[in-house]
């Protein structure tokens, strides 16, 4: 074998290797940021079929309507804790810092921080809806599919009787 075609070819490998290496970096990099959005009920029951559940320590984003009468605040500190809920259930959110001005029971919110438990996140961020029309792409979503799981309500029955 040529000694020139030889050093391109182990040029050509390192070059290779070097890429592999790169790109695999990023991807771990990124993958360690990503924060992915759940709901109540996926938080606890998992998504869809595959019942695909957060991890314990995993870094996450949810979104769901704050439960009225579940706001508790330290009075000392700037610890809130409230609990979130869908159709499907409730999970409890700590967070300590200053809640926006938007914040109440009854609205929709979105938290970012850590499962702690199968039912409990740290809280590092929470947002409020800031627009009676403005709803974010992912609650919009989780909310039709919890409408579509509601069970019907029967249509009012039309009084019985001898009426023309």
């Amino acid at each position: 074998m040529n000694p020139r075609r030889k050093n391109r070819l182990y040029l050509a490998v390192m070059l290779l290797i070097g890429l592999t290496l790169t790109a695999s970096l990023v991807l771990y990099a990124l993958r360690a940021n990503i924060d992915l959005f759940y709901t109540p009920g996926e938080i606890l029951y998992g998504k869809g079929s595959q019942a695909e559940k957060p991890q314990i320590g995993q870094r996450l984003r949810i979104g769901g309507m704050v439960m009225p009468g579940s706001v508790k605040r330290d009075p000392e500190t700037l610890k809130v804790s409230f609990k979130l809920y869908d159709i499907r259930g409730a999970v409890e959110v700590n967070y300590q810092g200053i809640l926006p001005d938007l914040f109440r029971e009854g609205q929709g919110v979105v938290a970012q921080g850590i499962l702690r438990a199968s039912n409990l996140i740290d809280a590092r961020e929470v947002l409020a809806k800031h627009d009676e029309k403005y709803t974010p792409p992912e609650i919009a979503d989780a909310m039709k599919q919890n409408h579509l799981l509601m069970p019907q309500r029967d249509t009012p029955q039309q009084p019985r009787g001898n009426t023309p």
